[in-house]
């Protein structure tokens, strides 16, 4: 199984979201599951890279061009994969992996995983969209989420669609449930 993981690239944040992000990796590792991430090598990305590699693991990253060329790129991974821009690395990422572990980050975290959500949706990727709410960091775009429900821009069924974690030992437990239904969720995508 290869797990996309998203995650933020700034190296300024708590330290409890770096721990989380290398238990993760470990773990992942451990499993003998592949990672493909974004092919940074700082914040969370390198963190999370730094230990897939200690432990064993194979992990591919995907980046720009531009990227790459200002340094931005993890040396280690064992695979680096160049991409033109921003949206043939989000099809490549997704195109390698069985499920998506989004982790907290800024901007670009939160549009990979909204594209990850609306491509669900659309059923047009199937895999595991799990959400790693480390220190509630995104019980604000939960809250959203329910709210777009609550006014019909999404249907209640859609809250299927991703899974809400807190821990990287939860992340684990859900990519091994096998009982989750591939539910046809473009069939009542239109409201």
């Amino acid at each position: 199984m290869t797990i996309c993981v998203f995650a933020s690239s700034s190296s300024r944040i708590n330290i409890e979201y770096n721990a989380t992000a290398s238990q993760l990796g470990k773990l992942l590792a451990k499993e003998g599951m592949d990672v493909v991430f974004g092919g940074g090598g700082i914040g969370l990305m390198g963190k999370l890279a730094d230990a897939v590699i200690e432990n064993g693991g194979r992990i591919t990253g995907v980046i720009p061009s531009f990227m790459n060329e200002e340094g931005w790129g993890h040396h280690g991974i064992n695979e680096m994969i160049i991409t033109s821009d921003m949206g043939e690395r989000k099809r490549k990422m997704f195109a390698l992996s069985n499920a998506v572990v989004a982790l907290p980050g800024g901007v670009g975290t939160l549009e990979e995983l909204t594209e990850a959500i609306t491509l669900k949706q659309l059923s047009l990727f199937d895999g595991s969209i799990i959400i790693l709410n480390t220190l509630g960091f995104y019980n604000s775009l939960l809250d959203f989420l329910d709210n777009m429900i609550e006014n019909h821009f999404l249907r209640s069924e859609h809250k299927g669609i991703w899974e809400t974690v807190n821990t990287p030992e939860e992340v684990i437990i859900a990519l091994n449930n096998k009982d989750r239904g591939n539910e046809e969720w473009r069939r009542i995508a239109k409201i």
